[in-house]
């Protein structure tokens, strides 16, 4: 009896990935090389955000600490200052120049509208005022006519030229840590001779430098 004999079986087919070469070292350090340049960019890019914010967070620290005990803007918005500031100008108030000296008779100043300014000039809408010193604690101040007596000696007010002093001043012993002022335009600046005397726990600061108008740029 003869013998069929049966086909031999196919070989296996050899998938894709297997007849692949093997890659190489080179392409192996390759990939290494730009899987480290991407985790070091992503590293930079996180560095790189982490300093921004802490440059903006010490920024906007550093100008917080600065207007709080150092420096503040202002606006005038009434003419009481002038002919010494005008309508619209913007000044520089330095809050530290009375922790290093005293106030002085003829400097700007600052404060907070005492209580009875709301009732007397009828403006409640105020906060701040600029004014002039011109009376210190402890003086007498009064007037007779547009010249201002302290401690009964009329005094020079170099400031600004010769101008009507408008309503009197009534004879006033200005309490200790306290000031008498009044703004430049005389006649028509609601001060210290309608409202009383200014504690000085009230006074914000001196002003220092006018930045606006630019024309105007200087020191008051």
């Amino acid at each position: 009896m003869t013998e069929v004999p049966f086909p031999a079986p196919d070989a296996p087919e050899s998938s894709a990935d297997e007849s692949a070469p093997p890659a190489s070292e080179e392409t192996r350090r390759e990939r290494r090389t730009a899987e480290k340049e991407r985790e070091k960019a992503e590293k930079k890019g996180g560095r790189a955000f982490a300093e921004w914010m802490i440059v903006i967070v010490v920024a906007l620290l550093a100008a917080f600490l600065v207007r709080t005990f150092v420096f503040q803007t202002f606006f005038i918005p009434s003419g009481s200052m002038e002919p010494t500031l005008k309508i619209g100008d913007r000044i520089i108030v330095s809050k530290l120049s009375y922790h290093l000296h005293s106030v002085g008779r003829g400097d700007i100043i600052v404060f907070h509208a005492p209580p009875r300014e709301a009732t007397v000039c009828a403006d409640p809408s105020v906060k701040d005022l600029v004014k002039r010193v011109i009376g210190l604690p402890g003086e007498t101040i009064s007037s007779s006519g547009s010249t201002i007596f302290i401690n009964g000696r009329p005094i020079t007010q170099p400031w600004f030229p010769a101008t009507p002093l408008g309503p009197p001043i009534a004879t006033t012993k200005i309490p200790a840590d306290s000031y008498f002022v009044m703004g430049d335009n005389r006649s028509f600046s609601c001060d210290s001779r309608m409202w009383g005397t200014l504690p000085g726990n009230d006074v914000i600061g001196h002003v220092i430098f006018r930045i606006w108008p630019i024309s105007q740029i200087g020191f008051p």
